[in-house]
């Protein structure tokens, strides 16, 4: 069976979106065969595609850790799905076998995938990486389950552990961002104060729980902050990764305040601190997924989705076919998406 996927070939360059077939005639142990029907973009694509962590030894490889689809086929013992399930397609890892990783062929050549990828039309994909939904969930939305909203929820409920009346800072409200500021008004935080670049983003922010609106091409975040809450800022969390953004929230928590580092510098970038205050209480956390147990955490908010307490449709505010997932990319880059970017397959 071919079908096409987009490639990443090279650091730096776009991607080649074109047929490519699995190598292994049969599912191994703990393989399934997925169909997808959906693909969020998430920023952490774009930092493999920058090389944020480095070279990448694994070139020319798939791409993609948030999705929709439906189970086509079964490798031995898989127990967790089965064949015509609905799934959420994750890069944490749920119940289920751990499996081996699959290779493709493209023109000739091998290309290298990881436990689970969503920029292809098919994938084969380990048990762990999926969890059955109900089939009334909408596609797109549900893709978000895989990253955007688990991570998004996991950074308030686990991370910061934020309490009610705590203020929380989110710089950055792209997908993730915005499933942050969900979850701390759900968790009835305040003042939950929004800081992004663009004016669209933060609307969209208001529209899904944010208080108080910052916009850095305007004025300076950190005096504005101090404006609004004074020295006594509860969390700061940040996705952007970039270390003057890190240092800065650093100092505006207070001396019991979490700092949550949710975007990832890149190598070779280091944060200047003074780090005295760590010994009395005030913390630093780095975030992996929001430390989501799918198995648990993805049930758990979609009885929250279905009782209408998540705004999910309007967070996905573009949506591409796979030939112009550059396209897509670009949008993403240029800060023209203004929420979550999705690649359609149906």
């Amino acid at each position: 069976m071919e079908f096409e996927a987009a490639i990443l070939t090279e650091q730096n360059k776009p991607l080649i979106v074109d047929y490519i077939k699995c190598l292994n005639d049969e599912l191994g142990i703990g393989q399934v065969l997925v169909e997808l029907y959906v693909s969020g973009i998430c920023g952490s694509q774009l930092g493999e595609i920058d090389g944020v962590k480095g070279s990448d030894k694994f070139i020319p490889h798939l791409m993609g850790h948030e999705g929709c689809g439906r189970v086509k086929e079964l490798g031995p013992g898989v127990t967790t799905v089965k064949v015509g399930d609905k799934v959420v397609l994750h890069w944490k890892k749920g119940n289920g076998i751990n499996s081996e990783v699959p290779k493709y062929e493209w023109k000739g050549k091998l290309v290298n995938a990881g436990w689970v990828t969503t920029f292809n039309k098919y994938a084969v994909v380990s048990e762990n990486r999926m969890t059955s939904i109900p089939e009334e969930i909408p596609s797109d939305e549900a893709a978000l389950f895989g990253c955007a909203v688990t991570t998004g929820f996991g950074v308030v409920e686990n991370n910061a552990q934020l309490k009610i009346g705590e203020s929380i800072v989110v710089l950055g409200a792209g997908g993730i961002g915005l499933n942050i500021i969900q979850a701390a008004n759900l968790v009835s935080a305040y003042p939950i104060i929004a800081v992004d670049l663009y004016s669209d983003r933060l609307e969209l922010a208001k529209k899904v729980g944010a208080t108080h609106l910052i916009n850095t091409m305007e004025t300076d975040f950190s005096d504005k902050i101090l404006s609004i809450v004074g020295n006594d800022l509860d969390v700061f969390v940040d996705n952007t990764g970039l270390p003057e953004i890190i240092e800065k929230g650093y100092k505006l928590i207070n001396d019991l305040g979490r700092l949550i580092l949710v975007g990832v510098p890149r190598k070779g970038q280091n944060i200047n601190i003074f780090s005295l205050p760590l010994h009395f209480g005030k913390k630093i956390i780095g975030s992996f997924g929001g430390e989501c147990k799918p198995e648990i955490d993805i049930p758990r908010y979609l009885k929250l989705y279905q009782r209408e307490k998540l705004s999910l449709n309007q967070i996905i505010t573009e949506r591409y076919k796979l030939k112009d997932i550059n396209l897509a990319i670009s949008r993403i880059r240029e800060g023209k998406a203004i929420g979550r970017v999705m690649i359609d397959f149906e």
